[in-house]
C-alpha cells in the first residue's frame, strides 16, 4: 500500500473510530515508507551486554497526541519502568495526532534540554528524521514504539506485535472456542490493506497444521474499516453459511460491528467471534456473551519495553544492531532486522481481565 493510500485508510479510519484506534491501528511503517534512511542508526563503538545499568537518566516521551488514552496507558508503562530503574521520565508532545511539524519541534526542545535518551512514536515516517539525526549525533539515544521512523532515524524500534503472532494466534483462540470443528470466516477491513493481508496468510498458514483438519475457512469478507459496512458483512456471512461457527476479524473496527450485530440476533453464544479490539471497545461484548476471548498488545507493556530499551542504549549495553540481546525486567530481547524489537505475543482479553484495562 502507498503511503498516500495508508494515510486515506487511517482517515477514514479516525472518523469510523475513536482517536486512539486509528493510531492503533495505523501504527508501525509500509515498505515504501523505509526506501529511504534503510540502515539502522547503530552508534558507532560495540555494544557492552554487561555495562551498569546508569542511572539519574532522563528520557523524554514523545507520543503522537497526549491526552490519547492509548498513549497515556503506554507512556504510564514507560513511567513505571523509569523509576524502578532510578531515572527520570518527561512526557511532551502535540494535542493532534496530525501535527507533524508540532512534533518535530518537540524533538528540538528535547535536544536542546539535552535528555539521554527519546521514545516517540512517529506520525510520519520521514519528517522527523532530521531532528532525530540531529538528537543522535549530539548524543542521544532514540528509540521508536507503536509507529516507526525511518530505520536509519532512530536506534531501536518496539513493535507492538509480530504480524505471524498476530495471525496464528487468532487461529488458535477461535479454533478452541469451537472445539477444533467447523467453519469460519474473517471480516478483514479493504481487500488492499497490507497488514490485514499479512495477517490472513499467516492464518491460513496456521490453519495447514493437521490439528485443524475440521476446521474449514469458508470466506473472507471485507468491511472497509467502516462500521455500517462491516455489520451488514457479518449479516452477510451468516446467511450466507448458516453452519458458520465462527468469525475473526483482525480490525478493531470490524470486531466491533460484528460484535454488535451478534449480540442482537439468534446466533449470540451459537457463533464465536474473536480479534483485534480494544477492551474499552469490546467490554460490554465479553461481559454480555456475545465474546468469550479476543486480543491486541497491552500498551503499558509497550511503553515500559521503550522505557528499558532506552536506557539499555543509554547504558552502552546495545547498540541497536541485529543480534544484540539485553534484559527487559525478567524477560531477554533479540533485536532483529532493521533494529527491530518484537514486544512479544498479543494479550488475551476475557472475564477474568478486561476490567484491569482502559484504553
Amino acid at each position: 500500500m502507498h503511503a498516500s493510500t495508508l494515510r486515506r485508510a487511517c482517515a477514514a479510519l479516525a472518523a469510523a473510530t475513536s482517536l486512539a484506534l486509528a493510531l492503533t491501528a495505523c501504527g508501525g511503517t509500509t515498505k515504501s515508507d523505509v526506501e529511504d534512511d534503510s540502515g539502522t542508526a547503530s552508534s558507532a563503538g560495540k555494544a557492552d551486554p554487561n555495562a551498569a545499568t546508569k542511572k539519574g537518566l532522563t528520557v523524554g516521551f514523545l507520543p503522537k497526541q497526549v491526552n490519547n488514552p492509548y498513549f497515556t496507558t503506554s507512556d504510564k508503562g514507560g513511567e513505571k519502568a523509569l523509576a524502578e530503574l532510578g531515572s527520570t521520565y518527561k512526557e511532551v508532545g502535540p494535542s493532534s495526532a496530525t501535527d507533524t511539524s508540532g512534533q518535530v519541534s518537540y524533538v528540538n526542545t528535547l535536544t536542546q534540554q539535552q535528555v539521554n535518551a527519546i521514545a516517540v512514536s512517529a506520525q510520519d515516517p520521514g519528517a522527523l528524521c532530521t531532528a532525530l539525526k540531529q538528537a543522535m549525533s549530539n548524543g542521544i539515544k532514540v528509540v521508536t514504539y507503536d509507529s516507526d521512523t525511518n530505520p536509519g532515524c532512530r536506534n531501536a524500534f518496539i513493535s507492538q506485535a509480530s504480524a505471524e503472532d498476530l495471525g496464528r494466534t487468532e487461529v488458535q483462540l477461535l479454533s478452541e472456542q469451537i472445539g477444533y470443528k467447523g467453519e469460519i470466516a474473517v471480516l478483514s477491513a479493504a481487500q488492499t490493506a497490507t497488514n490485514q493481508n499479512t495477517w490472513i496468510g499467516y492464518m491460513k498458514d496456521e490453519l495447514k497444521d493437521p490439528k485443524y483438519k475440521n476446521v474449514k475457512l469458508v470466506k473472507v469478507a471485507y468491511g472497509n474499516d467502516d462500521a455500517q459496512q462491516s455489520f451488514q458483512q457479518t449479516q452477510g456471512l451468516l446467511q450466507e453459511h448458516p453452519n458458520l461457527k465462527g468469525i475473526i476479524s483482525p480490525t478493531t473496527v470490524g470486531i466491533k460491528a460484528a460484535a454488535q450485530y451478534l449480540s442482537g440476533s439468534k446466533y449470540k453464544g451459537k457463533v464465536r467471534l474473536t480479534g483485534l479490539g480494544t477492551p474499552n471497545d469490546m467490554r460490554k461484548y465479553v461481559k454480555n456473551g456475545t465474546v468469550d476471548a479476543f486480543e491486541l498488545w497491552d500498551p503499558a507493556k509497550l511503553g515500559d519495553l521503550a522505557a528499558r530499551t532506552a536506557v539499555a542504549l543509554a547504558s552502552g549495553q546495545i547498540t541497536g544492531k541485529e543480534g544484540e540481546t539485553f534484559k527487559a525486567g525478567s524477560t531477554t530481547y533479540t533485536i532483529g532486522k532493521d533494529g527491530v524489537i518484537n514486544l512479544g505475543r498479543p494479550t488475551v482479553f476475557d472475564t477474568k481481565n478486561i476490567d484491569r484495562f482502559d484504553f
